[in-house]
């Protein structure tokens, strides 16, 4: 099992009651995070492309913030989660270009990630007027085939769909390493598993919380990936699921920092943002906020799962338990806990955890994508 980073521009409001620099710091919070990450051998960083969604996620230009690491790390790959390829938020070509650039600036260590938005404040603010979200699928399934055609062909052919059009032309750059950036999804339900899976994409499962709904994704996805029909060169069988991770040598004093860091109000604002998902009828509806953990909270989230909680023998131990239920790669949220508990849980992990268990040097993505250029 590999490991990686999600980073998003998390901001909430009572940070910037007490600091009016609070969403610059939190950017180069998160930068510093990522370059600590590279060291420490986690192999992925994920960094999301948001909109208007205030506290939540800041991170709306997260191709300047790629741009950046891929210059400040060496060995990481740096993987959009997401970029929104809907024509009406990004017109297909330029993120195609984007997505080439970033495969040259990083020297091969880019992952595209895709979806569709987050709810329907996201959603509406580019698309005005739509009645049905869902619709959102239909949109991206006329644009993500038409991508390795453009970075595959010398002078991409063109498209004329329901949704957008592109006469012939050259997509310049082409991508640095062939045949293209393996390709992810943004997955929220089960049918969205299967379908990433019938694609060939890999799975970006951030909606996956606990090692229960881990196991269910991971039996739907799998059970598809081997009759895949890939949109691009090559089948990228990967799920990732994303948590949050709070490890110090002190097992005691690292679940005091985890309540003060208050997780539970950015799942409020996970919940108040993301109302496509299906609402748990145990979570309010906001305003109303989550109450937040105690210790004997924080210590049940760590019992299921939902955290890497306590020293470092107790990490490994989750760990293995992730691994146990067929997960490929495993990817820690940041944010809540200040800069200096998340560095000391980077380092940890990097110590005690990746070399039990991820083993293999080289990236399981560029595996797949160096058979394709090899069979091509």
């Amino acid at each position: 099992m590999e490991f990686g980073l999600f980073i998003q521009g998390y901001v909430p409001g009572f940070r910037r009651q007490h600091d009016p620099d609070a969403e610059h710091k939190a950017f180069m919070d998160e930068l510093a995070a990522v370059v600590a990450a590279d060291r420490a051998g986690f192999k992925y960083v994920w960094v999301t492309e948001h909109h208007f969604l205030d506290e939540y996620s800041h991170l709306s230009a997260n191709d300047v913030m790629l741009g950046w690491l891929a210059h400040a790390t060496e060995r990481i790959h740096l993987g959009s989660g997401i970029f929104n390829p809907l024509p009406q938020v990004n017109h297909p070509a330029k993120v195609a270009e984007r997505v080439a650039m970033l495969d040259h600036l990083s020297d091969g260590r880019f992952e595209f990630g895709t979806g569709r938005g987050a709810g329907s404040h996201e959603i509406l603010g580019f698309l005005p007027g739509m009645e049905d979200l869902s619709g959102t699928r239909e949109i991206w399934e006329d644009v993500i085939g038409e991508f390795p055609k453009m970075w595959m062909q010398d002078t991409y052919q063109g498209y004329e769909g329901k949704f957008w059009s592109l006469p012939p032309r050259k997509i310049l750059p082409k991508p640095y390493k062939k045949p293209h950036p393996p390709m992810w999804y943004a997955a929220g339900n089960t049918s969205s598993y299967e379908m990433a899976a019938r694609k060939g994409l890999g799975v970006l499962g951030f909606s996956v919380g606990d090692l229960h709904s881990a196991e269910k994704a991971v039996g739907s996805y799998k059970a598809a990936i081997g009759s895949a029909e890939p949109v691009g060169a090559f089948v990228n069988d990967n799920i990732m699921c994303t948590i949050a991770a709070y490890v110090g040598e002190d097992g005691q004093e690292v679940r005091r920092r985890a309540v003060a860091a208050r997780p539970n109000y950015l799942v409020s604002n996970v919940f108040r943002y993301h109302d496509t998902f299906p609402h748990p009828p145990e979570v309010p509806k906001w305003p109303e906020l989550i109450p937040d953990a105690d210790l004997e909270a924080i210590d049940y989230m760590g019992s299921t799962g939902q955290l890497v909680l306590g020293d470092p023998d107790e990490a490994l131990a989750t760990c293995r338990r992730w691994e146990a239920v067929g997960v490929d790669q495993l990817v820690f949220g940041i944010g809540p806990a200040p800069l200096e508990d998340t560095l000391e849980t980077i380092r940890l992990i990097g110590e005690h955890v990746i070399p039990e268990l991820d083993t293999d040097p080289v990236h399981r993505t560029t595996r797949m994508r160096d058979a394709a250029a090899a069979g091509s």
